[in-house]
Formats: C-alpha cells, sequence, structure tokens
C-alpha cells in the first residue's frame, strides 16, 4: 500500500469522537502539560531576572564589602569604570516616636536599614504612594508598605533609628533592586547616607553591608572590570558579581526547583506512558476483528503497522500539541495567582525550547509504549487475532525491541542534555526506573504465585485468584497502577508532614526566644544584667560576631577557580566567623584537638566537618580568610559537627581568640525563656529593656524567622504536591486503562459465569477481592518505597530531619488504596451491564 492508501484507511477507521484513544489522549495531555508547565513557568522566571539583571542588581557590576566602607584606593578604582552610586545596608531596630492609638501594634520592629546616596537607584525607578521619589535629606526617610502597617505609620509621622529620629516621605511601593539584596527579616526603610550616619550605627564592629554598584558605559563589559578588580584588590575579600548574576541565588533555587519538578513531570509522563500502552492494547482489541478481515483481504503485516501507527501518532499528536498550549496558557495563570510569592512577576512569552522538549518527550513516550501492541498485532495471523482471547499476549519480536530501546535511550540523552545537574538527573531516572521494573517484577511473582496456590473452597476467593493468572490477565498493569498510585500517596504524605514538624515540633523545641545583634563587647556584663532584671531566669548565650570570606584553602586561591563546585555554599560570599576559648555549646569535636586555655601561637581554626567534606580539607590543611579589607591564614586544628537545630549561633570557622581577638567587633547573643510562665509578656520586657539600653542593637523575634521558613517551605511542598498529584493522577489513568484493556475478557468471564448462574453481586464480589487483594499486598510495597523516596527529599535535599506524621501516612496510604479499590470496582460495573447474547455475539 502507498502512504495516500494507509492514510485513507486510517482516517476513515479512526472514530471522530477517538472511542477507544480517549485515555492515551488523557494520558499524553497530562503528562506534556505538566512538563510544558513547569518548564516555561522556570524559563519565565529565570529569563525575567536575566533581562532586569541591571535593574536587580542596581548596576552593570556591584562590589560588596562587610563590616568596613571602601577606601580610597578602592573608591578611586570602581570610579575608573564609571559612575558609582554606594547604599550602606543593616538591621536596626525601627521605633515610632509620635502618639498612637492604645493597642494597635508594637512600637518597635525590626527593619532593613538601608543608607542611599544621591545618584541612587542608577537603573529603575523607586516608587512611592503618592509623589515621585528624590534624593533624601539627612532628615527623611521612606519606609516600606510593611513597616508603615506594623508599626501603623503614614507620610509626616517620625520614626526612629539608633540615636537619629527621621520624618516619612514616603511609602515605599516597588525598591527597584530589592530582589538583588537577598534574604532579609525585617520591612525595609531608606534613608540618605548623611542619615545613616546620624543614626549612630556605624560604628567599628557593627554589622553592615556596604556595596558600590558602577553604571559602565554601552560598550564596556562588567565582567573585564570585576577580573581586573580580583587582580587590583586580591586580599581585600571583595565580592563581586555583574548584571548576568543580578540574583544568583534565587536563579539558582529556581533552577534547581524546576530541574526536580521537571524530573517529577517525566516521571508523571513514564506512568502516563504505561496508560498510554492500556490504551492502545485495549483500542486494538476492539479492532482485532477489522485487522483480522483487512489481512485476509490481502493486507500484509507492515501495512496494519502502519495504519495503526498513523492512527496512534495522529491521535498522539493532537494530546501533545492540547498539552503543549495548556503548558504556555497555564504559567502565567500561576503568576497570576501567586501574587507576591515569585520573585519576579514576568509577563506572557513563548518559550520555544521547553515546549520543543516537552513534545519531545512525549512523542517519545507514545512511541516506546504504543509500538509493543501495534507489534502484536502486526505478527499475529488472522486466525490468531480470533482466538486472541484465549491465546494471550506474545512477546515483541527483537526489531520492536530494539526500536524501544532506541526510544528510551533518547529519553534520558534528552533528559541528561536538557539537565542543569546531569549526576542527579541519572540518579533520579535510575530510581524510577528501579522502582518500575520492581513493580513489574512483583506483577510477575504475583501471578506465577497465583497460579500454583492451592484452590481455597469459596468459589469467589477461588475465582479472584484466577482472575489473577488466567490468560489475557492484566495483573502486571494493575501492580504498576496501584503500585505507583500507592507509592505517591506515601511519598506526598511523608514529604508534607515531615516539613511541618520539622517547623512546629524540632525548631520551637530548640530555638531561642530572640537574637540581639550588634552588643558592644565592653558592655557585654551589663547586657546580661539587662535581661536578667527584664526576664530573672532568662539564658543568656553572647558569642564574638564578624564578617569574613574565605580567599583560599591549602593551596588553592578561590580567585583562581574558573568556577566554584555546586555544593561550595561556603565559598559564595562571606561567611560569619567567630572565636572562642572552649568548645561551643551545639558543637561536637569529631576530629583533632581544641586548643588550650590562654593559647597564644600561631593561628587556629576549627571548621564544620560538613564543610571540610565539601573543599576535601583535614586537619594540618591551612584556610586563608579576609576580614575587614585584610587577609590572614589560620591551620586547622579540628573539625566539628554542629547541631544546626538548636539555631543558635552555629559557626562554621571557629578561630583561636588570639586571632580575631583585637579586630573591630560586636557581640551576638541568644535569649532563651524556655519553660518560663508568661514568656510572651517577659519577651516583650526584654526587647523594650534592651532597645532603651542598647540604642545601636537589633532585636530579632524568633517566631517571625520560623515564619517566614514556614512560608517558603510551604511554598516549596505546594509545589512538589502539585506536580507529584499529576504523577497520582497519571497513576489512576494507567489503572483505567488497565481496567479497560482487560474489558473484553472481564465480559467473556462475565457472560459464562452469568449463564451457568452466577449473580451480578457476586460477579462484583470476586472482582472486589481481586482487587482488594493486589492493594493488600502492594500497601507494604508502597508504604516501604515511598516512605524511602520521602526521606531522600527531605534529608538529602532540604537537609531536615526525618519527622513524619506516621497516622497521617497510614490513613493517607489507606485512603489511597480505599480510592483505587473504589475506581477498580467502578471500572467493572459496565461488564456485569453487558447482556449475554449480545456480547456472545460480537466475541
Amino acid at each position: 500500500m502507498t502512504w495516500a492508501q494507509i492514510w485513507r484507511i486510517a482516517r476513515r477507521d479512526l472514530s471522530g469522537r477517538f472511542r477507544g484513544l480517549r485515555l492515551l489522549i488523557i494520558c499524553l495531555f497530562l503528562g506534556v502539560a505538566t512538563l510544558a508547565t513547569i518548564g516555561s513557568l522556570t524559563a519565565s522566571i529565570t529569563g525575567e531576572l536575566s533581562q532586569r539583571g541591571q535593574v536587580i542588581l542596581g548596576g552593570d557590576f556591584e562590589v560588596t564589602m562587610s563590616q568596613r566602607m571602601a577606601t580610597e584606593a578602592e573608591l578611586a578604582a570602581f570610579e575608573r569604570d564609571g559612575l558609582v552610586s554606594e547604599t550602606v545596608r543593616m538591621q536596626a531596630m525601627a521605633q515610632r516616636t509620635g502618639p498612637r492609638a492604645q493597642g494597635t501594634g508594637p512600637d518597635a520592629i525590626l527593619a532593613e536599614l538601608k543608607g542611599v546616596d544621591y545618584d541612587y537607584p542608577l537603573y529603575g525607578t523607586l516608587t512611592l504612594q503618592s509623589g515621585t521619589y528624590g534624593p533624601l535629606d539627612p532628615a527623611s526617610a521612606v519606609i516600606g508598605a510593611g513597616l508603615a502597617d506594623r508599626l501603623d505609620l503614614k507620610p509626616g509621622d517620625r520614626i526612629r533609628f539608633g540615636e537619629a529620629e527621621f520624618t516619612i516621605s514616603g511609602i515605599i511601593v516597588d525598591e527597584p533592586d530589592r530582589l538583588g539584596e537577598g534574604f532579609t527579616l525585617g520591612p525595609v526603610a531608606l534613608v540618605s547616607d548623611l542619615g545613616i550616619q546620624r543614626t549612630g550605627l556605624i560604628q567599628p564592629g557593627s554589622m553592615y553591608e556596604a556595596k558600590y554598584r558602577v553604571k559602565v558605559g554601552p560598550l564596556a563589559d562588567p565582567a573585564q572590570s570585576i577580573e581586573r578588580l580580583k587582580a587590583e584588590f586580591p586580599e581585600a575579600g571583595l565580592e563581586l558579581r555583574d548584571r548576568e548574576r543580578g540574583a544568583p541565588g534565587t536563579a539558582r533555587f529556581i533552577e534547581r526547583m524546576g530541574q526536580f519538578l521537571s524530573l517529577v513531570g517525566l516521571a508523571a509522563l513514564v506512568i502516563a506512558g504505561i496508560g498510554v500502552g492500556n490504551g492502545v492494547a485495549s483500542y486494538l482489541a476492539t479492532k482485532r476483528q477489522g485487522i483480522a478481515t483487512l489481512k485476509i483481504l490481502g493486507a500484509g503485516s507492515g501495512d496494519i503497522l502502519r495504519i495503526y501507527l498513523v492512527q496512534i501518532l495522529a491521535v498522539s499528536a493532537l494530546a501533545i500539541l492540547g498539552g503543549l498550549v495548556a503548558g504556555a496558557l497555564i504559567p502565567p495563570a500561576i503568576i497570576a495567582a501567586a501574587g507576591d510569592v515569585l520573585p519576579v512577576k514576568p509577563g506572557f512569552a513563548i518559550h520555544p525550547l521547553p515546549l520543543a522538549v516537552s513534545a519531545a518527550y512525549g512523542l517519545l513516550i507514545a512511541f516506546i509504549f504504543a509500538l509493543p501492541p501495534l507489534a502484536r498485532a502486526r505478527h499475529v495471523p488472522a486466525a490468531g487475532l480470533f482466538r486472541s482471547l484465549i491465546e494471550g499476549n506474545r512477546w515483541p519480536d527483537r526489531a520492536t525491541l530494539i526500536a524501544v530501546g532506541v526510544g528510551i535511550a533518547g529519553i534520558v540523552t534528552l533528559a541528561l542534555v536538557t539537565a542543569r545537574e546531569a549526576v542527579f538527573s541519572a540518579w533520579f531516572m535510575a530510581a524510577a526506573t528501579g522502582v518500575l521494573l520492581m513493580l513489574a517484577g512483583i506483577g510477575w511473582a504475583i501471578r506465577w504465585a497465583a497460579a500454583r496456590l492451592p484452590r481455597p473452597k469459596a468459589p469467589l476467593l477461588r475465582l479472584a485468584l484466577a482472575n489473577l493468572h488466567r490468560p489475557g490477565a492484566q495483573t502486571g498493569q494493575l501492580v504498576v497502577a496501584l503500585g505507583l498510585g500507592l507509592t505517591l500517596f506515601v511519598i506526598l504524605a511523608g514529604i508534607q508532614t515531615s516539613l511541618t514538624n520539622e517547623i512546629t515540633r524540632t525548631v520551637p523545641k530548640e530555638a531561642p526566644n530572640l537574637f540581639v545583634l550588634d552588643v558592644p563587647v565592653a558592655r557585654g556584663e551589663e547586657f546580661r544584667r539587662t535581661v536578667e532584671q527584664a526576664a530573672p531566669g532568662a539564658k543568656v548565650n553572647a558569642v564574638p560576631s564578624l564578617r569574613g570570606t574565605i580567599t583560599g584553602y591549602k593551596d588553592i586561591r578561590v580567585a583562581d577557580l574558573k568556577d566554584i563546585p555546586e555544593n561550595a555554599w561556603v565559598l559564595r560570599g562571606e561567611r560569619g566567623l567567630t572565636y572562642a576559648e572552649t568548645l561551643p555549646e551545639g558543637s561536637e569535636l569529631v576530629e583533632g584537638k581544641w586548643w588550650p586555655k590562654g593559647y597564644d601561637g600561631p593561628p587556629l581554626v576549627s571548621v564544620d566537618r560538613e564543610m571540610a567534606r565539601i573543599l576535601d580539607l583535614k586537619v594540618g590543611d591551612s584556610l586563608t580568610v579576609s576580614l575587614l579589607g585584610r587577609e590572614f591564614t589560620a591551620k586547622i586544628a579540628s573539625l566539628r559537627q554542629i547541631n544546626w537545630d538548636t539555631m543558635g549561633f552555629n559557626y562554621t570557622m571557629v578561630f583561636s581568640p588570639n586571632t580575631l581577638r583585637d579586630a573591630p567587633h560586636n557581640l551576638a547573643a541568644t535569649v532563651s525563656l524556655k519553660g518560663m510562665a508568661d514568656a510572651d509578656v517577659k519577651e516583650r520586657a526584654v526587647s523594650k529593656a534592651v532597645l532603651a539600653g542598647f540604642a545601636s542593637s537589633s532585636v530579632i523575634e524568633v517566631r517571625d524567622v520560623i515564619g517566614q521558613v514556614t512560608t517558603i517551605l510551604t511554598q516549596v511542598a505546594t509545589a512538589i504536591a502539585a506536580a507529584g498529584s499529576i504523577a497520582i493522577l497519571s497513576g489512576i489513568a494507567v489503572l483505567i486503562g488497565a481496567i479497560a484493556a482487560s474489558r473484553q475478557a472481564r465480559i467473556y468471564d462475565s457472560v459464562i459465569l452469568k449463564t451457568l448462574g452466577a449473580t451480578r453481586r457476586q460477579i462484583l464480589s470476586a472482582q472486589a477481592l481481586e482487587y482488594g487483594l493486589l492493594a493488600a499486598l502492594l500497601a507494604l510495597v508502597a508504604l516501604a518505597l515511598g516512605l524511602t523516596a520521602a526521606w531522600y527529599v527531605i534529608t538529602q535535599i532540604f537537609s531536615f530531619n526525618w519527622a513524619p506524621d506516621w497516622p497521617v501516612v497510614l490513613m493517607t496510604l489507606g485512603g489511597g488504596a480505599l480510592l483505587t479499590l473504589g475506581l477498580g470496582i467502578a471500572g467493572s460495573l459496565p461488564v456485569l451491564a453487558a447482556r449475554p447474547a449480545r456480547a456472545l455475539r460480537q466475541l
């Protein structure tokens, strides 16, 4: 036959309503739409971050330093490249100074105080609720809406930071470089560079950041400027980034999350592929007589394959196209519904690459899972097609297996080429493949065991066991569908409850009530007395606090690294530093020795064991750190295991006191009121007393930190649940497909049983027993697989403790089993409605 003839026969044979292929359409649509949506949303956000790089960063490149301002030589070097804007940011307590209504809120909260110069902002526009932003005078401030709401402030009111009062001249609607500033613990307030000097908060040892944004000429390359500054000031500890990395942490998180969700979506599409195979097998079963007729009329096996392959590909193309349209249209709806949750709000745009990748996945999945049933129909002779109900299915031929293998290799190659982390993607796909093979093996084992078990005396149970191993039984597909569905239920329940328990149980038990920053070293004892007077019995832990940048380790200079390793977070930006005479609370010495009291030898440092593993450090190696523009090198004396659950001051690097004692610094303190009556009242009393006596100090309420972390984790868990839900829907579609694929055989059995006197109730009970036996057997398997996967996500990806809510997990598993059982029974109802005479004439 010519291709024109094949297309004519295929088009005429294909029902206009796609009867028999609806399951294929649903499965492919769900899988492709999920992948296209995730890919388009990720591309939209990362693309917007890249396009707005100058505005997000605040310049073409940025130089950041901690606890100091730029020297004259450094500032002159910055100005050689273009216009420079200087900003200073720090945590500070915002206090309302005017009269207010009784009981309308707090009088002071933690804010992000930012001092800006005349040229700010270099890019973008600072938008206010009313009026336009202009350079601020030393006595004026503009504040964020969050700060205005919490302190009940409006333009014209007065606010205090440190030793200075400011008049509020406007409420900020949009701060152009807000995203580039990174994570903050409070709403923002902007004052002038002279205004922040008036506060008295900028002192030697104060925790603040100075940022210098540079606007270069249109033909200049910011990357070259950065390389020149690195070479000119190698020991200054400067943190440099250009407009291509305006918000690197946000971009990395979005890309990683997008990759993880894409892999979940790919797993959902693979699951849906099983449904595609079932749908094609079920469809070809309804076309059995037509295929036999075509063969009798002279159609060859190749003609049969091409006719129905054209049909399947045409319908698959329509389903994939629908999924791509949905994947392109859904992201704008998600962006609109998310509100301020997303870091940016990109406009509508078509992203060809993720759509093309999703379409390729869909076509490969359709090809892989549709080819085996097509090949079986191609190679079975006409007489065999008429007898297929009792002969069962034959194994695909070698050519089909090779073609399927090529398709699988295409999927793996596509996944690895498009992955941000190829190794992680490879492990994910290997694990998913292992689960599918395991479930397929369990299906074969159940069928084998059911055929060899002694026949029960109870007729219904005997019939249920026979259904598991009879010719044409869909036991393997049912096991895969039920197993995947129940496993996904357990995974989602384990992840959701562990994330919730990590916050609601572990953190409140261990965390202090308050953090206090920038306590002067000379007033450390006075600070303790102040806290004790406000809350007798409170536990205070004060430690020296500095900020520094790792510039070298062993014989390696960080500046010489072409790319910083992905997991080497300690080399990105500045880290907290401290010194201690004795081993800090919450740490366990695992290797090496602690320095003796009164040690006065060469600089020593104790580092976190995980940090040492990442950088391949051992006791005796050297570590070079830049502090306040000067470098010093210390020898690693010991490795520590840190208990991060305490939420106390757990520093990755603790130095011997003689190393850092003379550097300008302040203290950071925690205040714990655990077990005390009226802890909330005492917490407010401590905050008020500290603010009254230590104007330069900042008080952070831990509940605010926990609230922000909870919000972030809830959003992440919701995204995982949404992607996982698609996989569950795909699993349900597979279950429906397995039921549909065996419907003809079950109608035949039902008719014979009815002829022999069986009632509908007995037939339905036998099938309910069959599905119940499978669900019971697979519940333990799903529990083990699901908990293992959830444990990996929680402990290895999020680095949290494994703390699932077991009753919820078990109830979810039970609910999922009942749901799948109900679907199986519902799928059996059309079988019971079949009339014996009509069914026998069709068989």
